[in-house]
């Protein structure tokens, strides 16, 4: 499809830099000709900039690709544990979901299979993902911009968080270490995630099993019995056993390496 062609050619260019067209034709699998065409067409939209004989990544693109090869890498692991995610919506309930890539394909599902639900968010890729949806009440809560996830962070968000109440919070995380606790790699996403916590009677984390045994700058908070996890089912014997002992409820969503939706 076009689209996962032009998507790649982003991708190869945010990896690689500056390509050669038939270095990026040999990545995507096409024809020079048909990659001319798409470059003409990134350079529309501002996403590359075209060089001789080649293309490099738009300097104001480069977050959004970011961003984009984040939501791809474990993919088919992260739609396996939205999908397992999706059997604990209950219907017209307040959820929150949050700014993970996890969570984001959460609310793609959500897109396919909507139900009446309140829905809030500090993520504008979520939001707009489900703007459109019928039977979806959807709340972007506002505060500063955080490109990197395209989230909305700072004082503004965390006062907003401060005056609400969510029947269900699915989150994702960065890191979990060795300390059984959340980690994140920015100081106010974290402190945002910690109020979500705070303000939501039934809690699921959805992460796929690479992230288990990391650790990143800022704690948000430990894995406990009021935190329900869904991950994957490569997590090893060594994080089943810590996470049952620390009382966590376990999901572990089967899926298989390549799957396509």
């Amino acid at each position: 499809m076009k689209d996962d062609r032009l998507s790649a050619i982003r991708q190869h260019l945010y990896s690689h830099g500056f390509s050669h067209i038939q270095a990026i034709a040999d990545a995507v699998g096409a024809s020079l000709p048909t990659v001319r065409r798409d470059l003409l067409a990134l350079e529309a939209e501002g996403a590359i900039v075209r060089t001789h004989g080649g293309a490099r990544i738009a300097d104001t693109a480069g977050t959004e690709v970011a961003f984009e090869l984040r939501e791809q890498k474990n993919l088919a692991a992260k739609r396996a544990i939205a999908d397992a995610a999706f059997e604990e919506l209950t219907p017209k309930s307040t959820v929150f979901l949050d700014a993970g890539t996890t969570v984001l394909q959460l609310a793609r599902r959500l897109r396919l299979d909507p139900i009446p639900l309140s829905i809030f968010t500090n993520c504008v890729t979520v939001a707009q993902v489900l703007m459109d949806v019928s039977d979806l009440r959807i709340t972007l809560i506002g505060g500063q911009l955080r490109p990197e996830n395209a989230s909305m962070v700072g004082p503004i968000a965390e006062s907003a968080l401060g005056r609400l109440w969510f029947d269900q919070l699915f989150l994702g995380a960065g890191a979990i270490a060795d300390d059984g606790c959340l980690y994140s790699l920015d100081e106010q996403e974290a402190r945002v995630n910690e109020l979500m916590l705070a303000r939501s009677a039934k809690k699921a984390l959805l992460v796929d099993s690479s992230k288990f045994g990391h650790r990143l700058t800022y704690r948000v908070a430990p894995l406990d019995s009021d935190l329900k996890v869904f991950t994957d089912h490569k997590v090893t014997d060594e994080w089943r056993a810590r996470m049952n002992n620390l009382g966590s409820t376990v999901t572990e969503a089967p899926y298989r390496e390549n799957e396509r939706r």
